[in-house]
């Protein structure tokens, strides 16, 4: 399901009010954690993404470089918004791409194959999503291939996947060298997620993890591809 921004919506306004309680009580700005627990939001991109938006829009200003940066532009408290930074976020809004819902499908390991489990990944009740901006997607991508999965496990450390993640898969039944992808080992009703590599007659499946060692299949016939990671959402760990 897609969510049309318009303007300013409930979260934004919701990050500004934070931001101002905060900054009043403690004297500087919170970090994006407490940012994304203060609007129900575990993802650190999303949070970012929204932070971007305000940025954009002359809300805010930040130092990317610099953590507990944000300084507030406008007082969301005043009522009192000048028109010209309102005109300025209506401008930027109709760049704001729309929200999705994509389904969380369930888990996959990023560790030594497990079994498949019975329900094909149905971990998940059907209402579980994570939301994605459109624009922190490629821009030919179909939304309605997509799904995510969150990831047990860390052999893609080094891949910038860590364990609890959500990566969001593109079906598909295919891969090139060198991709990562979750894919059924179905002579073992196993699944995993790692890079592809199609080599010597055999498939080598890649961890992004010096620690561990590579998996190799004899049989290409038993590797079945059921998606390709398309991006990674951090998950901010408790």
């Amino acid at each position: 399901m897609a969510r049309k921004s318009s303007g300013l919506g409930e979260r934004h306004e919701k990050i500004l009010i934070y931001l101002k309680q905060f900054q009043d009580e403690a004297g500087y700005s919170p970090s994006i954690r407490q940012i994304g627990e203060s609007i129900g939001v575990n993802s650190t991109s999303l949070v970012d993404y929204y932070l971007k938006q305000l940025e954009k829009s002359g809300y805010i200003e930040r130092d990317a470089h610099v953590s507990r940066s944000i300084r507030l532009v406008v007082d969301p408290s005043a009522g009192n918004i000048k028109q010209s930074v309102k005109e300025k976020f209506n401008t930027a809004a109709e760049t704001i791409q729309e929200m999705f819902s994509i389904p969380i499908a369930g888990r996959i390991v990023a560790s030594a194959p497990i079994p498949i489990p019975t329900s094909d990944l149905s971990l998940f009740d059907s209402e579980s999503t994570i939301d994605i901006a459109r624009s922190m997607l490629p821009a030919k991508e179909n939304i309605e291939e997509l799904f995510a999965l969150e990831v047990d496990g860390d052999s893609m450390i080094d891949a910038m996947v860590n364990d609890g993640d959500i990566v969001i898969m593109r079906r598909a039944i295919q891969a090139n060298n060198g991709e990562m992808v979750a894919v059924w080992l179905d002579d073992n009703d196993e699944t995993t997620l790692k890079y592809f590599f199609k080599e010597d007659g055999r498939i080598r499946l890649q961890p992004a993890n010096p620690s561990m060692n590579p998996i190799y299949i004899n049989n290409p016939e038993q590797v079945r591809i059921m998606g390709k990671v398309v991006m990674v959402i951090r998950q901010v760990q408790g």
